[in-house]
């Protein structure tokens, strides 16, 4: 797969079928999308590509109200590469290109890329103010000579299944169902900083996650985890919260690795989250913490879940 950051400055030579969205979350709407990007461009002797941001465009035009994201880049690109799209690039979004129109944006896109057919969303919105819709895609094919494929949004229980359903069920908890919806398990990555110890008093050590605040966190309470360190997954309990028996200040996510004993500050982790175990509450004492902790330990050493995860790290 090849991998480009372009704003327009390209002049593909070979014909393609692009994809165009945010794609934040790579979840089974966009695989559905993405699946007929690639059939498309088989059948047509085309490459199927990807037009995307390397940022979100909400962080230039109201930062406030930009979303947490699901995903990084870098995962997206491997995502991406394994399902099979020949081309990715990443458009810089800022104040020049969030001035380009409807049917420049459309019109620059033909240009560059070569494109002979177009696949999006049923709500897909481009252009100045997000003023181009899908009707205007379609008039503008008609004009340009260029295909359109508009893709019907993917649904479970008459629920759409898009990127800001998800981050709501994640920050609510409801961890199983989101990574039903993004095929895989949602993750957290980071380096590894000090906490305040307590774990490793009641022989229950901890790592602690420097986590980046641009992505969406699950509600706080416990969760049974992976932990990928090196290359290598093992089983967790992660705290998502305040530790409130401790009174911590700042929210904290903190996983005790079964079978695992190492200092590993300042080295990077993969925190991905399985299961939501219970809600994060205060105890009495210590002993009634470390009483729960040993139980919940437990749940996790008896999950039978952990080498079909395997296969997904590795």
């Amino acid at each position: 797969m090849i991998i480009y950051e372009d704003n327009f400055s390209l002049r593909l030579k070979e014909k393609t079928y692009v994809a165009l969205g945010s794609f934040d979350g790579l979840h089974l709407g966009h695989i559905s999308l993405i699946n007929k990007t690639i059939n498309l461009a088989k059948q047509n002797k085309c490459k199927s590509m990807v037009f995307t941001f390397k940022n979100h465009p909400l962080t230039i035009i109201n930062e406030e109200i930009a979303p947490k994201l699901i995903i990084n880049n870098e995962i997206k690109s491997r995502l991406l590469n394994d399902i099979g799209i020949d081309i990715v690039n990443y458009a810089n979004f800022d104040e020049e290109f969030m001035q380009i129109t409807p049917e420049e944006y459309v019109e620059k896109l033909i240009k560059c890329y070569n494109v002979q057919g177009v696949v999006v969303g049923f709500n897909n919105r481009f252009g100045y103010k997000n003023l181009g819709d899908v009707d205007l895609l379609r008039e503008l094919g008609d004009r340009l000579g260029f295909e359109v494929y508009v893709i019907d949004p993917v649904k479970e229980n008459d629920e759409i299944i898009s990127s800001s359903s998800i981050r709501h069920l994640i920050s609510e908890g409801d961890i199983e169902k989101a990574n039903k919806y993004l095929t895989r398990a949602f993750m957290l990555e980071g380096k590894v900083i000090r906490g305040n110890q307590v774990g490793r008093k009641m022989n229950f050590p901890t790592v602690n996650l420097d986590y980046d605040k641009k992505f969406v966190l699950p509600r706080g309470g416990v969760y049974y985890t992976v932990v990928e360190y090196n290359g290598i997954p093992y089983k967790g309990i992660t705290n998502v919260g305040y530790n409130p028996t401790v009174k911590n200040k700042k929210l904290s996510i903190e996983t005790h690795m079964l079978e695992f004993n190492k200092d590993i500050y300042g080295e990077d982790i993969k925190v991905y989250f399985l299961k939501r175990i219970r809600d994060e509450k205060r105890f009495n004492s210590l002993e009634e913490l470390s009483a729960q902790i040993k139980k919940d330990k437990n749940y996790a050493k008896h999950q039978k879940n952990i080498l079909h995860f395997v296969t997904y790290l590795l």
